[in-house]
């Protein structure tokens, strides 16, 4: 990795949806490859952890609340980090919303807050991006997508809604940024992360990462990293990363 103090600090990363799994993990990634990094989820004080963790590793990290649903408080992310921060040079949408309802115990209002979280956040969140990115003719904008991005399942049909329309998005976005300059991406995590949910829920599965059964965030950092360095001449736009034992 790049010393922070050498390279690109006068380039910000922003991350939205910075969990503790994979949000966290790629917002450690580019702060050690040098980018000056904000993180932003509902909860600024839930960041605090992250925060503490980049700057004590030497990097550049702000946590900033955000609710990614309104449009006022995006457009202000963005301004406040263009104008305190750095120019964006990266922008993760990283939201997940993952929630399980048969279609018949679905109510209108889980659908909408799904829909909200999964969809139209990742809009407003592009969309600004795409403001601050295009007069310079160079940035990354990448989506987290999952399996139910691409096909629905029996109890996801909210998620799957909200997923397959994240996707569209993602293409729409780049058949129209990409000759512009703009790199966006769709990512495509299909299977069960290291993360503690797992492993309290899902025991069994957890006991595969003694043999990489389960998908480590930081290996998934790495994905978003290896993408943002890829030359406009052989650009990805869709990128699938699962475990190898995953059946798909």
């Amino acid at each position: 990795m790049t010393n922070h103090s050498t390279a690109n600090t006068d380039r910000a990363a922003l991350v939205v949806g910075a969990g503790d799994a994979t949000g966290g993990a790629i917002a450690r990634r580019f702060a050690a490859e040098g980018y000056r990094v904000v993180a932003a989820r509902r909860s600024g004080e839930a960041l605090a952890p992250l925060v503490e963790r980049i700057r004590a590793a030497g990097g550049f990290a702000e946590g900033w609340a955000c609710d990614a649903r309104r449009e006022e408080q995006v457009a202000a992310l963005v301004e406040r980090i263009e104008r305190e921060v750095a120019p964006l040079e990266v922008v993760v949408f990283n939201i997940g919303a993952n929630v399980r309802f048969a279609v018949t115990e679905t109510t209108e209002r889980v659908y909408r807050k799904v829909w909200e979280m999964g969809a139209l956040a990742g809009f407003l969140v592009g969309r600004e991006a795409a403001r601050a990115m295009l007069p310079r003719a160079r940035g990354s904008i990448f989506f987290t997508g999952a399996t139910a991005s691409l096909r629905g399942g029996a109890g996801f049909c909210a998620f799957a809604g909200a997923k397959f329309a994240l996707r569209a998005l993602a293409q729409s976005m780049a058949r129209e940024l990409g000759p512009k300059g703009l790199h966006v991406a769709h990512l495509v995590i299909d299977g069960a992360i290291d993360t503690q949910f797992i492993a309290a829920n899902f025991p069994e599965r957890y006991a595969t990462k003694a043999e990489d059964g389960i998908l480590d965030p930081e290996a998934i950092a790495a994905a978003y990293w290896a993408l943002h360095q890829q030359p406009r001449s052989a650009w990805t736009h869709e990128l699938d990363l699962r475990p190898w034992i995953e059946s798909f």
